[in-house]
C-alpha cells in the first residue's frame, strides 16, 4: 500500500485492524483507537481519496491502495494543509484526541463539496465525535478553510 505517498510493505495477520497497522507497523500514530465500535470517528483516514474509519478495515483491505494519514497531509515544504491552518486559527481543538480524524473528514467533505454551508459541514461530520469543544470552532475552521463561497448565507 501507499501511505502518505511512499511504499509500505509488510506481512500481517489477516485479522489486523487497518489503524493497528498504521499506528503499531508504520509509526503512524495520529489515527487514534477511540472507541472500539466504529462510533467515533478517531480512527478516520484517506482511503483513495474518501474517509473512512481506519478501524472499520483490514490491513489486508488497503493492499494496492493510497493511504493518507494527517501526518501526510503538509506539503513537503512543511505548509501545513489549508484544513490545518484553519484548525489552527480558528481554535478548532481542545485536547487534540479527535483532532486528527476531524480535519481528515473535512478534507474528504471540502474535496466533495469545496463551499459547503454550516449545516452540510454539521452533517458531514456526523460520524465524526468530540467531547470536548462542542463543535462550534470545528464547523468555524471547516468553513474557514473553504473559503468564499456563492455567496450564501453560513
Amino acid at each position: 500500500m501507499t501511505i502518505n505517498g511512499g511504499q509500505q510493505a509488510a506481512y500481517v495477520e489477516d485479522r489486523m485492524l487497518l489503524v493497528h497497522y498504521l499506528r503499531d507497523v508504520a509509526g503512524l500514530t495520529a489515527a487514534n483507537v477511540g472507541c472500539d465500535t466504529s462510533s467515533c470517528g478517531a480512527c478516520t483516514v484517506l482511503l483513495d481519496g474518501e474517509s473512512v474509519k481506519s478501524c472499520t478495515l483490514l490491513a489486508v483491505q488497503a493492499a494496492g491502495r493510497e493511504i493518507t494519514t494527517v501526518e501526510g497531509l503538509a506539503g513537503q515544504d512543511g505548509q501545513l494543509h489549508p484544513v490545518q491552518r484553519a484548525f489552527r486559527e480558528r481554535h478548532g481543538l481542545q485536547c487534540g484526541f479527535c483532532t486528527p480524524g476531524m480535519v481528515l473528514a473535512i478534507v474528504s467533505l471540502l474535496r466533495e463539496n469545496p463551499h459547503p454551508t454550516e449545516d452540510q459541514v454539521r452533517s458531514g461530520l456526523e460520524g465524526n465525535l468530540c467531547r470536548c469543544t462542542g463543535y462550534h470552532n470545528i464547523v468555524q475552521a471547516a468553513l474557514a478553510a473553504a473559503g468564499p463561497g456563492d455567496g450564501e448565507a453560513r
